[in-house]
């Protein structure tokens, strides 16, 4: 069988398929990062979209918008944790954000979704732990569901590109990936 499991290193916003994942903050708005990137590449029709609904998210949630400018046909916004140290749930609500994410895939019947390393940058998770929590979330969830959507990891950097190469061969989760050894 083929990996369902993929590991980039490139922008989430360059990816064709058919959901992207923002790491977005709560008031869907916008900001930097990926967050930023995001609204930059769909266009002034995101800020608008969640400006005209009035909508918060709240961290662990996961909420879905169109793609508007972007290859990706659906956006799912997510809000990762801010990082405290690990003793105010961070990790339980960084795996809810992925698997609320996967759900809503499901929910628009996607066949395939790219996420970003979510709550990594201004947030301060640790990158190591996330991407055990990503990839172990990830695995498991597909493993319970009864579905062949195709799961990318888009790794802007080397550094994360190459933590989720590692971490997922040390949990022994198969994967395919855009770069020759």
């Amino acid at each position: 069988m083929m990996s369902r499991i993929e590991i980039f290193h490139d922008s989430v916003v360059l990816q064709e398929v058919d959901a992207i994942v923002n790491a977005a903050n709560v008031t869907l708005l916008g900001g930097g990062g990926v967050d930023g990137a995001i609204h930059d590449a769909a266009g002034p029709e995101l800020y608008w979209y969640f400006h005209d609904l009035g909508c918060m998210c709240q961290p662990g949630e996961a909420i879905e918008s169109p793609g508007f400018a972007l290859p990706a046909k659906h956006i799912i916004h997510t809000v990762g944790p801010i990082w405290q140290g690990g003793d105010m749930n961070e990790s339980e609500i960084l795996a809810k954000c992925y698997s609320n994410c996967l759900d809503e895939t499901v929910a628009y019947k996607c066949k395939s979704i790219a996420f970003c390393c979510i709550s990594t940058g201004v947030y301060g998770y640790p990158l190591e732990p996330a991407t055990r929590i990503a990839l172990s979330t990830v695995s498991a969830w597909l493993k319970e569901h009864e579905t062949s959507i195709l799961v990318r990891f888009c790794c802007y950097d080397e550094m994360e590109f190459d933590t989720y190469l590692r971490v997922s061969d040390e949990l022994g989760i198969p994967y395919a990936t855009n770069r020759e050894f």
